[in-house]
């Protein structure tokens, strides 16, 4: 996610062949012996706890150092904390997470009406779990393999040995009969951990990334025991209904389970439900800073100082290779070249967040998108008109609303990606309905708003034809489509995704 928004995320019965494959055996699995031992050490009737527990990769804070040395917390940006603030004060609700860097991990701590629990990560496992075996494998695989994914069994073994410290964390800390959220595919294997030791509590697990088909999420080694990992939990939400029906299927082939609908029956008579929740903004807020005069006058000059272009169109992204950087900048360069555009009639602006900057395929798409913006420019810009104008840094929330409401047009066209709440963002900003919306039919928000216009961002040509479409549209219609997808917005905000999950999830148990 950017600044302002966040930033989510198997076998046919045949146990012994995934051992073949991994060369080892499920080490998801606790021993009998040991999992009596184990959960009897969480015993809820020994302890109070949170009746409302987050689990997450990340704690909703950020460490800041003052210049006298001394530490302080400050609350990172985002919808989901601003979405589960109320419940978590409401609950006596604890957020379980990484504080961000290596080694020994913060005491317990309140801030902001939370209890903060930091989970620690060695270097090395830094390096093996959360940039290997997250970033490296599960990510390009979930992603369509745009990357090509990496196995690696030591990988995988720090993915378990984490997961299973953030589920001990959880069990030690929810009470009795508690409602424990899980979030994201760094932490596939803790509903089932946590489930282990703490069989009274409600688990609910929410994926942010897409969830790919059977044909890819079958070549993952350790598929049966992600798989059975998620079954861990009561409910199973996902950005999209697609995902939602992958993961049914998948189950069906790979585990032999029988679903109907929404559910999934598993052998130990539990009943898990697996449905799509697309998950959203705070509107509200988003909208205040695009309404200060101040956001109005930075928006202006953020025009004047491009050289006044007649259309701006606008990129803002993490640098990934998801999200089709590269290849819009090679689709605007085409109507520059062909004499379609000139850069007085629209220039581009890319926000490129830097993101896994140790990674080489991240160095390589950097190298590669950078190149891009300076052939263009060298090509067509001038001085105080360039053709691209390329920001390769973070901005602040009240910087990113003020491009979105200097935008003419937002271009967000991911090669594959679960929801994107950059069009929800520009959206939210777009409160006098003004500004047209160029949308990835590969993205998780074009299931809701299809007055955009839809685009697959694979087709160089199709997505010049759609540029073009957007920065010629009558205003009139550019109206009309901004309203409605306005109006949808405003009733489908992140207060309401969290309440319909945690609504599904507090159901009848399915056990």
């Amino acid at each position: 996610m950017s600044a302002v928004s966040p930033a989510a995320q198997a076998d046919d019965g045949r146990s012994d062949t995934d051992r073949s494959t991994t060369g080892q055996a499920d080490t998801t699995q606790v021993p009998p012996s040991q999992a009596t031992e184990r959960a009897a050490s969480f015993d809820p009737a020994r302890r109070a706890g949170s009746s409302f527990v987050v689990v997450a990769n990340r704690l909703p804070v950020d460490r800041v150092e003052n210049p006298d040395g001394s530490i302080r917390w400050r609350r990172s940006p985002g919808g989901l904390v601003t979405a589960l603030e109320p419940v978590m004060r409401a609950n006596k609700g604890a957020w379980i997470g990484w504080a961000g860097a290596p080694g020994t991990a913060p005491e317990p701590f309140d801030e902001a009406g939370m209890h903060l629990v930091s989970v620690p990560l060695s270097a090395e496992e830094v390096e093996d779990y959360y940039e290997g075996f997250s970033n490296a494998t599960l990510w390009p695989l979930y992603h369509d393999v745009i990357a090509p994914p990496v196995y690696r069994r030591d990988w995988w073994d720090a993915y378990v040995r984490v997961n299973h410290r953030f589920a001990d964390a959880a069990a030690r800390v929810a009470a009795r009969g508690a409602v424990v959220w899980v979030h994201d595919y760094q932490l596939q294997l803790v509903p089932e951990m946590l489930r282990a030791l703490r069989p009274d509590l409600r688990i609910g697990f929410f994926l942010h990334i897409p969830f790919p088909p059977v044909e890819l999420f079958a070549r993952l080694p350790w598929r049966q025991q992600v798989l059975r990992g998620l079954l861990g939990a009561d409910l199973v939400g996902f950005q999209r209904p697609g995902a939602a029906s992958n993961f049914l299927r998948l189950t069906r082939r790979l585990l032999g389970y029988q679903t109907q609908r929404d559910q999934i029956f598993l052998p130990d008579g539990r009943v898990v439900r697996a449905r799509s929740f697309p998950i959203s903004i705070d509107v509200g807020e988003l909208e205040e800073i695009a309404r200060r005069p101040e956001t109005e006058r930075r928006a202006w000059e953020i025009r004047e100082e491009i050289g006044a272009p007649s259309k701006i169109l606008l990129g803002i992204d993490r640098l990934d290779y998801t999200k089709g950087i590269a290849e819009r900048i090679h689709a605007f360069a085409e109507l520059l070249n062909e004499g379609l555009l000139t850069p007085d009639e629209a220039t581009f602006i890319q926000v490129a967040t830097p993101s896994r900057e140790r990674v080489e395929q991240y160095q390589l798409l950097r190298d590669e998108v950078e190149l891009a913006v300076g052939r263009v420019n060298g090509t067509h810009g001038r001085i105080g008109r360039p053709a691209v104008t390329y920001l390769h840094h973070s901005h602040e929330r009240t910087e990113l609303a003020a491009l979105y409401r200097a935008a003419d047009v937002m271009v967000v066209t991911p090669l594959r990606d679960g929801m994107n709440l950059v069009a929800k963002e520009y959206i939210a900003c777009r409160y006098d309905h003004t500004g047209v919306l160029i949308l990835s039919e590969f993205a998780g928000a074009a299931d809701e708003f299809r007055q955009a216009l839809l685009v697959n961002p694979y087709d160089v040509d199709g997505l010049k034809q759609t540029m073009l479409q957007a920065l010629r549209m009558e205003p009139r219609e550019a109206t009309r489509k901004m309203r409605a997808m306005r109006r949808h917005l405003v009733e489908h905000d992140v207060d309401r995704w969290a309440s319909s999950f945690l609504t599904a999830l507090s159901g009848e148990p399915g056990r």
